[in-house]
Parts: structure tokens; C-alpha cells; sequence
């Protein structure tokens, strides 16, 4: 046939030659053998197979034949062995493949053989609504059991699942939810013996959309907004054409939500258009579009007119304009849009200006930063078209004064730190480090550091003086303000020399010493407490049996001064030991002898003759304690508990009670002139 008359469609139908031809194969009897071949054409190809140029019956159970151009024979024996063909036939022509003989051997064909898979499944990327073949060949004797499972343990499910031979399984028109790790498990009849296999079926499915954008109507000067939904997997990418041609965020046009929202702000006639959203995966793409059609109401203003920024500080720029060119009668206001030039449109902020004003001044901005202003004229029937965008940068400044906190290293070291500033590299700063002794006019520095240091050490100084330092920061447009510090290094070099350095050994040895000594003052502080306890429980014993003793020798009858029993008398310096003996033995002490000793006074006569009562020597008892006082001296050891404080001596001594009954004596008393002696009490009549 000439090639005029050749039909246009029989350009698209063709047959590639074979690229995979089956391979010999030997196999033993009960075993399993397998063919394969592969080829591509349009449209796809039929695989059968032949065997001495015989069609094989595919109604034998033992031939399985797959549709990825598969051929399985199971349970072999001796009249499987020939030559096999694969042909591959489309409308187009008819392919068969080189031949491939099997051989069948009868060796061995009892004996106990280990469950092995001779092919697993492979990995698989399908698209949706396509069939997966997910092979598995095993073999062993006696032949072992077949068996799929997920590896997430998900149930593979029955709708669709197919099983094909004697482990093949096939998944009919597969979805998203069919991906997944396949595990093909070789188990021996009767044990837990097994061999295992996995491949991973992959699933695509093209981009669709969820949300179509819609056609809308909008006033000139406001903002359109289309939003295109996508779904698939892999998860689509969105691009959005106008026109046909392609269309990014920029100016007025906003790209958010991964693109799936396109905002297009104060709409003009040049934006009305036809916009397209295009998704698109490994899988598929997707189109959907809509028109944007812009209203223009009769008799809006024209755009405003000469817009200008001009830095006025650091912080402010004063941004003018002129009215538009027509119809201007019923404008209301005018709206200022303000933004960062390297901000995206949607930081962007506004402020209102009323209608007879024609310059506004913007502050709160910060220093050295561009913005981007323009203008829109507002009317009750709408907004104007925006004006022609202008840029202005406010003025830099010098930084601030950095806080800054110094700390004493040594007696000639000392640490400076400061918060550090990053962002002075930006600006071409950082800071100045300036210090000398205070007694001197001229600094040394400035040391320059650059705006991400936080501290510096000054070393080799003076331990004897007083040092100010000063740090400032410093940028493009000059210098700042300095902190200033003074410290002083006398204090530093004073506390080196009473604390020598430490010794890290010795001081732990005598922390371990300071502890121990803590504890063992412990023990002996709860001791002494034990002890004094003790002793005050003793000491009220005897005070109480010591009373009783005076009061019985305090109670003879009245009588002759001569006859009273002076055994209640006790000189200065006689022992308690002593004083007990002399009760015991009823030793009296000649009155003679003690008015030599102790000369009676003036008022010896109204003692004698001072009247007692019966009552007194009780309460003599319950006031009275004894005290021992060295011989030197004098005074008896009888009185009150009052005590006054002798000038002469310092020590405590008793003043003579109310009624010119004796007192108690005190060391020193011996040189002044004798007391009365004391007398007995008249004890009480019975």
C-alpha cells in the first residue's frame, strides 16, 4: 500500500520488540517453574502463551497465567518438559518471543525440602483504578501455604482481592487506600516454619479539584478574591495563570493557603480577566477557570495626583499629594496605605485623611527603613484607583546608650558586660570601649568591638586606683551616648592580702574537719544541758533539806543570850562538809569568840531587844540562802536574796532587811565597822 494511503490513526498503533524473553528452565517434578516476557505497544499488548507452538489450555489449574506477561507452572511433571513461546498481539501486529525450554527431572522428588519463595512481589506504582499483580512464587516439600498480610497490620480486605495460582494476589482497581507494604508469607504444612517476602504498592491518584474558583463581579477599587481546592497523591501543585499567562504574588496580587487562595486588592480595569487554576501531581493535572469582572461606576475621582514622602526624622515621613484631575466634588476622604518595602501586601495598614487635607504626617516608623505609601480619593459611591506608589527611607539614628555592669576579676582585672546588639553589623556599628584611671585626664581606647560582643576583660591595671570606664555603641550615623562606671581595685587588693588563695584540698579537708567538729560540739552541748539539769534538780534538793536543817536549829527556846546555841552560826570560809560536821558533833562557838571577832555596834542594844515572832523562822527559811565567801573578808553567809552592788568591791551584797534583821555580808565589808552580831530568832511558842 503506498504511503499516502496509509490512514493518519495507524500512526499511533505500534509493537516494540521483546525486552525481556523467557529464559531455559529446570525444574524438578512438583516443583515450579516460571516464564516471563515484556513488551510495550498502542495499544497495550495480549500476552499468551504457546508450548511446541501449541496454545497452552489455560483450564489446566497448574498454568497461571498473570497479566504483566507472567506464566506459572506449579506441581511439575515429565510432560510439562518442551519449548515455550510468549506472542504479544495488538491490533496493530502480532510478536512472539524466542523459545524457552523447560526441563522436568524425576531426581529428588520425595525429599524433604525447607519452604523458600522463589519470587516475592515487587514494588509497585499504579494509579488509581489500575490492577495490581503482587507475585509470589514458592516451593518447597511438601509444598508450603501461601499466605498475605499488611505490614501496618491494616486487613488487606475482599472487594477486589483476588488470588491467582497458588499465591499470586491481585488487587482490582486499586485506590489510594491500597498502599501499603505487602508482606507474602511461605509457611510448612503442620509447623511454624516459614519464609517471608514484601514488596510496596505505591498508589497515585491525579489531581482533582475539591473547590472550583467562581466567576465574580467587583467595584473598582476593592478586593477580588478566587479560591481553588486541589486534592491528590502526591498532593498537587497550584499555579494560577491570567490570561494564559502565568501569574505571581507581587504589587497588588497576593499568593496564600500553599496558592490556593489568589487576592487580588483595589481592582482596577487591568485586572479584569480571565483567571486560571492549574493542579498538577506526577500523577495528573487539573484546570478550572474564572472571570473577574471589574464594575466602574460612573463619576469616580481619578487617582490622586504628585504623591511625595519625605523623611522628616527617624521616625516620621510627611507624605503630600495633589487632588485628582476630575470629579472631585464628592470626595469625602482620602485613605493612605503604608507598608514596609520589604513587607508582602498583606502587613500593609491604612490611615484615613480628611478631605481638605493634602499631607500627612506618618510617625511611629522605624529608623532606617524603607516604606512604600500611596493614595486612594474616597467617594460614597466608591474608592478612586490607587495613586502611583512612592518610597521613602526615614533617617537613621545613633543607638542608644547599651547598659552595662561591671565586675571585679582581681586586685587588677575586671569584667565588663553588656547586652550584645546584633543588629549594629547591619548598620556598619558596634561598640567603643574607653577607661583610664580616674586621677587621669586622657583615656585609653576606644577598643573597638564589634555589635555581637557582650563582654570584655581589662587586665595589667592599677590595684590602687579608681578606673571609670566607658562603653558606647556606634553605627552609619555616628556615635551614641556612653554608659560611664566607676570601680574601684583597693577593696579587690585589700581582700587578696588577708585571703590568700585557697587551696581547693585544704578547704575540703577542713570542711570535713568543721563538720566533724559541728557534730562532736553537738553531743557535748546536749551533755552539758543534761548535766545542768541535773545539777538544778540536786541543788533545789538540797536548798529545801538545807532549810529544814536551819529552821530546827533556829527553834531552841528563848533564852540568855549566853544560852543560845551559836551551832546555827557559820564562819566566813568553813566548808559545807565542815558546817555539816559541826551540826552533827553540836559544837558551840563561845559567843566571846565571835564578839571579838565581829565587835557588836551601836545598835547591838535594839537587836537584843528587837521582839520576834513565832512566825519568823518559817519565814526566814523560805527567804534565806547561804552563800560561800573566802575568809578574807568578812559577814555571815545568812540573808536575803535582794542583792545591790558594792562600790567598793563590785560584788553583790544584801542591804540590811526593813526590820534591822542581819544582812547579808560581802568580801570588803571587813574594813568598815563591824555589824552587830546576829542573833537567834525567839522561836515560836508552842
Amino acid at each position: 500500500m503506498p504511503d499516502s494511503l496509509i490512514h493518519p490513526r495507524w500512526c499511533e498503533r505500534a509493537m516494540s520488540d521483546f525486552h525481556v524473553h523467557p529464559q531455559a528452565a529446570v525444574g524438578e517434578e512438583g516443583g515450579v517453574a516460571r516464564f516471563q516476557c515484556q513488551i510495550h505497544g498502542l495499544p497495550k499488548p495480549v500476552i499468551t502463551w504457546e508450548k511446541n507452538r501449541v496454545p497452552i489450555d489455560t483450564d489446566n489449574e497448574r498454568y497461571t497465567l498473570l497479566p504483566k506477561g507472567v506464566l506459572q507452572i506449579t506441581g511439575l511433571r515429565a510432560e510439562d518438559s518442551g519449548v515455550f513461546h510468549c506472542v504479544a498481539s495488538n491490533i496493530a501486529s502480532i510478536r512472539i518471543s524466542h523459545g524457552a525450554r523447560l526441563t522436568v527431572t524425576g531426581s529428588g522428588s520425595g525429599a524433604y525440602k525447607e519452604p523458600a519463595i522463589l519470587v516475592g512481589p515487587e514494588n509497585l506504582t499504579l494509579t488509581v483504578h489500575q490492577t495490581a499483580v503482587l507475585e509470589c512464587v514458592a516451593t518447597g516439600n511438601p509444598r508450603p501455604i501461601v499466605s498475605w498480610s499488611r505490614l501496618d497490620g491494616r486487613p488487606i480486605g475482599v472487594e477486589g482481592i483476588q488470588v491467582l495460582g497458588t499465591g499470586n494476589l491481585i488487587i482490582s482497581d486499586v485506590t489510594v487506600q491500597h498502599s501499603g507494604v505487602y508482606v507474602c508469607a511461605a509457611n510448612r504444612p503442620g509447623t511454624r516454619v516459614r519464609r517471608t517476602a514484601q514488596g510496596r504498592l505505591v498508589v497515585q491518584a491525579p489531581a482533582e479539584f475539591v473547590q472550583h474558583p467562581q466567576s465574580i463581579s467587583r467595584p473598582a477599587g476593592t478586593t477580588a478574591m478566587f479560591t481553588c481546592q486541589a486534592q491528590g497523591e502526591p498532593p498537587p501543585h497550584v499555579t494560577w495563570l491570567k490570561n494564559g499567562q502565568v501569574l505571581g504574588p507581587g504589587g497588588h496580587v497576593r499568593l496564600k493557603n500553599n496558592n490556593s487562595t489568589l487576592t487580588i486588592s483595589g481592582i482596577g480595569p487591568e485586572d479584569e480577566a480571565i483567571y486560571q487554576c492549574v493542579a498538577e501531581n506526577s500523577a495528573g493535572s487539573s484546570q478550572a477557570s474564572a472571570r473577574l469582572t471589574v464594575l466602574w461606576a460612573e463619576g469616580l475621582p481619578g487617582p490622586p495626583r504628585n504623591v511625595r514622602a519625605v523623611s522628616v526624622s527617624s521616625t516620621e515621613v510627611r507624605v503630600s499629594w495633589s487632588e485628582p484631575l476630575a470629579n472631585t466634588k464628592e470626595i469625602i476622604g482620602y485613605v493612605l496605605h503604608i507598608r514596609k518595602a520589604a513587607d508582602p501586601p498583606e502587613l500593609e495598614y491604612q490611615e484615613a485623611v480628611s478631605k481638605s487635607t493634602f499631607q500627612h504626617l506618618v510617625s511611629d516608623l522605624e529608623p532606617s527603613t524603607a516604606y512604600s505609601f500611596y493614595i486612594k480619593a474616597y467617594t460614597p459611591r466608591g474608592a478612586s484607583s490607587a495613586s502611583v506608589p512612592t518610597l521613602a527611607s526615614t533617617l537613621g539614628e545613633v543607638p542608644a546608650p547599651p547598659p552595662l555592669s561591671v565586675r571585679v576579676l582581681g586586685s587588677s582585672s575586671l569584667q565588663l558586660l553588656w547586652e550584645p546588639w546584633p543588629r549594629l553589623a547591619q548598620h556598619e556599628g558596634g561598640f567603643k570601649l574607653f577607661y583610664r584611671p580616674a586621677s587621669k585626664t586622657a583615656f585609653t581606647g576606644p577598643i573597638l568591638l564589634p555589635g555581637t560582643a557582650s563582654s570584655y576583660n581589662l587586665s595589667q591595671l592599677d590595684p590602687t586606683a579608681v578606673y571609670e570606664v566607658k562603653l558606647l555603641a556606634y553605627n552609619q550615623h555616628g556615635d551614641g551616648n556612653a554608659t560611664v562606671r566607676f570601680v574601684s581595685l583597693r577593696g579587690a587588693s585589700e581582700r587578696t592580702a588577708l585571703s590568700p588563695p585557697c587551696d581547693c584540698r585544704k578547704d575540703e579537708a577542713t570542711n570535713q574537719t568543721s563538720t566533724t567538729g559541728i557534730v562532736i560540739g553537738i553531743h557535748i552541748g546536749v551533755t552539758c544541758i543534761i548535766f545542768c539539769v541535773l545539777f538544778l534538780l540536786f541543788g533545789q534538793r538540797g536548798r529545801v533539806l538545807l532549810c529544814k536543817d536551819v529552821e530546827n536549829q533556829l527553834s531552841p527556846p528563848q533564852g540568855p543570850r549566853s544560852q543560845r546555841d551559836p551551832g546555827i552560826l557559820a564562819l566566813n570560809g568553813v566548808r559545807w562538809g565542815e558546817r555539816g560536821q559541826l551540826g552533827r558533833n553540836e559544837k558551840r562557838v563561845d559567843m566571846k569568840e565571835l564578839e571579838q571577832l565581829f565587835p557588836p555596834a551601836g545598835a547591838a542594844g535594839q537587836l537584843d531587844s528587837r521582839p520576834t515572832q513565832g512566825a519568823a523562822a518559817p519565814a526566814l527559811c523560805e527567804e534565806t540562802q547561804l552563800s560561800m565567801l573566802p575568809l578574807q573578808g568578812c559577814g555571815l553567809m545568812e540573808g536575803r536574796t535582794t542583792e545591790a552592788t558594792d562600790p567598793c568591791s563590785g560584788l553583790a551584797a544584801a542591804p540590811p532587811p526593813p526590820d534591822g534583821g542581819p544582812g547579808l555580808l560581802s568580801e570588803g565589808q571587813a574594813a568598815r565597822p563591824a555589824p552587830a552580831p546576829v542573833t537567834q530568832p525567839a522561836r515560836s511558842g508552842h
